[in-house]
């Protein structure tokens, strides 16, 4: 054969592989329209089915919370503002519940606590050990857990530690009353051994660290099992050798006030505060509690960061009805919000300085407390003196 032939055999054979392969694609093709055609009744099916949203559920005098509850979520369900559920059950924003809970969702109405069940011949107290928690204590001892927090003076936001002793109601031996509630003893007078609280610190390490008991340093200090601490909080850890009552008029002395210049972003955030207050048309003493309170939960600064998912000028969490994150970084919504009003962009969903009933004839601090309900109530008022000035200086 020669070399010419089999140059043209080549040349045949290469041509009819992609002539095959043509046939094939135009098969195909000519196939996919009436494939699309046959889908396409259900994809018009699935779109004309109409969304429906559920309305809010009528709320009960009480509410059991079931596990992977929140208290934004039962609010959201049955139609109630987050911060009115915190305030009829006496809790805070940074307030835990746990599955079993009784909570009031009325204003009149106060939480049903669970009957107990029939104790399971446990001892009559219990010795808290690391990693314990109210609810597993109960459950270990056939017992619910507002029966532990009631035979042990104990609230929802009470804090036990590890070496506490808890009695457990229903047990044979009687509840030690005198040990859950010591008497107070005298006001220790300046010149007691201080502890300088750091971080990392806790109030069963300071106690051993200095010899002395957790509940002695609550009785030093007059704090209750609720109490947190912070870095650099002063801890007396010792009393003093002389102990003198403490004069009457300190319970009623006005707070220390702090003073601060205000750097540029600092300036910009207070004259925002003030500006949206000018604008809503507000007493001047209600933009001094708003300058006042961004001092204290934010240092005046727009934060993208907070405690659990706290943000912006006054720390508003979304997860707690203040508004989505990004409204809560928005520094005139979120002063909008906190003073809230008719105006309130969040309209009923969160309560403002302004839906405060006579916020206006309450104590500096106490007005801005309502707002926040902080776990430190106290540090507003020592600003109060600094946001007159600012208001001054800045309107």
């Amino acid at each position: 054969m020669t070399t010419h032939a089999v140059t043209r055999r080549t040349r045949y054979i290469q041509l009819g592989v992609p002539a095959a392969v043509l046939g094939t694609l135009s098969a195909a093709i000519a196939a996919t329209p009436a494939a699309a055609e046959a889908v396409s009744p259900t994809i018009e099916r699935l779109q004309s089915t109409p969304t429906r949203i559920a309305p809010a559920e009528a709320p009960p005098a009480s509410y059991t919370v079931h596990p992977g509850d929140t208290i934004s979520s039962i609010a959201s369900r049955f139609g109630l503002r987050t911060v009115d559920v915190l305030t009829w059950n006496g809790l805070g924003w940074r307030s835990v519940i746990y599955p079993g809970q009784a909570l009031a969702l009325t204003a009149g109405a106060a939480p049903v606590a669970p009957a107990a069940p029939t104790p399971t011949g446990s001892a009559a107290t219990h010795t808290v050990a690391a990693g314990d928690t109210v609810f597993s204590i109960a459950q270990r001892h056939g017992t619910s857990v507002d029966a532990v927090l009631a035979a042990n003076g104990l609230t929802r936001a009470s804090v036990i530690y590890p070496g506490q002793q808890l009695a457990l109601a229903g047990s044979s031996a009687p509840p030690p009353a005198a040990a859950v509630a010591p008497a107070a003893p005298a006001p220790v007078a300046a010149g007691g051994q201080t502890h300088a609280v750091a971080a990392g610190d806790t109030l069963f390490a300071i106690a051993k660290k200095h010899g002395t008991t957790v509940a002695q340093l609550y009785a030093l200090n007059g704090m209750t099992p609720g109490a947190i601490i912070y870095p650099g909080q002063s801890l007396v850890v010792a009393a003093a050798p002389v102990a003198a009552p403490a004069p009457a008029a300190v319970a009623t002395a006005p707070p220390a006030q702090l003073f601060a210049n205000l750097d540029a972003e600092q300036a910009g955030n207070a004259s925002v505060i003030i500006r949206v207050g000018r604008d809503l048309g507000v007493p001047d003493r209600a933009i001094a509690i708003a300058l006042a309170t961004a001092m204290v939960e934010s240092s005046m600064r727009n934060l993208s960061w907070g405690d659990r998912d706290s943000l912006g000028l006054f720390q508003q969490r979304p997860s707690m009805g203040w508004g989505t994150p990004e409204q809560a970084v928005d520094p005139d919504r979120s002063t909008r919000v906190f003073y809230g009003g008719s105006a309130d962009p969040n309209g009923p969903a969160s309560r403002g300085l302004l839906d405060i009933p006579g916020w206006e004839s309450l104590r500096f601090t106490d007005a801005a407390q309502a707002v926040q309900i902080s776990a430190y109530p106290e540090r507003y008022g020592q600003w109060e003196t600094q946001s007159f000035q600012w208001l001054g200086q800045h309107g």
